[in-house]
């Protein structure tokens, strides 16, 4: 039987991120698991006999699990190393929100032993595959795991929004969101879009301020392919995936979203009541919602 390995993903430049992750890496190999980290954080982690990697697609590459630990910002950067190898994310949250995070820091003894012990489940969560085409030709294909965001850089932006090849509308606006179900409670939402449940598939198209009359958020089909064109007379933008990936967008650009073939695969613990519970939970908690006078269905 092979020795089970997992990989440790934290945000260094915090001392209780540092501090965490080293009573993590001790506490797995105590219990006989390799640990594997990436170089960068390595030497910031200080831990012993742990398996040094550089990023990149095969740093993740037959871990059993991918341990992070720190905010929604840090998930992400981590699922860009998870997803090429299929390994399950599970997030500590050692943010604000941590809306993506399947545990939270007081809980860190507890997820662990879960782990060891094998208590988790996996779900897939839709990725979304991001093209961008200028004159026709294709000088950009990435991925996002919440979002695709075409933004103004200083002048508003003139756009033509897109659905499975049929002109939707023209906007004069800050920028179009193009989201997930998973990144419908991201930058979507802080736009106005709506809440998506994880397990509802579909594509979201979310104006930002746009000039128009008719510029309401959209959930469309996951089969649907969207798409977003910048007047070639209009200013230039940005398109950022996910809040990490950056790329220039000039006038005339043409960015097209569909649903990617290959998911994000989170870890979801068993018997853990603040995340293992139902969606409606996880939002209650997270945004902090009243729910006071709530008396239930009458039971017997």
């Amino acid at each position: 039987m092979s020795r089970r390995t997992a990989m440790v993903i934290t945000h260094t430049g915090r001392g209780a991120a540092r501090e965490s992750a080293q009573l993590v890496i001790k506490r797995l190999q105590e219990a006989g698991v390799r640990v594997r980290v990436l170089e960068q954080e390595a030497d910031e982690l200080d831990s012993a006999d742990v398996e040094r990697v550089p990023v990149g697609e095969e740093a993740a590459r037959d871990a059993e699990l991918v341990i992070v630990l720190g905010g929604d910002g840090t998930l992400l950067r981590a699922a860009e190393l998870a997803r090429p190898a299929g390994a399950p994310l599970l997030g500590v949250n050692l943010g604000h929100v941590g809306f993506l995070a399947e545990a939270e820091i007081e809980d860190l003894a507890e997820t662990v032993d879960r782990v060891l012990d094998r208590r988790y489940d996996v779900e897939e969560r839709m990725t979304i595959e991001v093209l961008v085409r200028v004159n026709g030709t294709l000088v950009c294909s990435t991925w996002a795991l919440n979002e695709a965001s075409v933004e103004k850089r200083e002048r508003m932006l003139e756009v033509v929004a897109e659905i499975d090849g049929r002109p939707l509308s023209r906007w004069g606006c800050d920028g179009v969101i193009l989201a997930t179900p998973t990144g419908s409670t991201a930058y979507a939402f802080s736009a106005g879009g709506p809440v998506v449940w994880p397990e509802v598939e579909a594509l979201l198209l979310v104006p930002i301020s746009a000039h128009a009359l008719f510029a309401r958020p959209m959930a469309v089909s996951p089969r649907s392919v969207l798409a977003v064109e910048l007047l070639p007379e209009g200013p230039p933008g940005i398109m950022w995936c996910d809040g990490r990936r950056r790329f220039d967008l000039p006038p005339g650009a043409r960015v097209e979203v569909r649903r990617a073939a290959q998911p994000v695969r989170l870890a979801r613990l068993h018997g853990v009541e603040s995340t293992g519970a139902p969606f409606t939970d996880r939002l209650v908690a997270k945004f902090d919602l009243p729910v006071q006078g709530w008396r239930g269905r009458a039971r017997p």
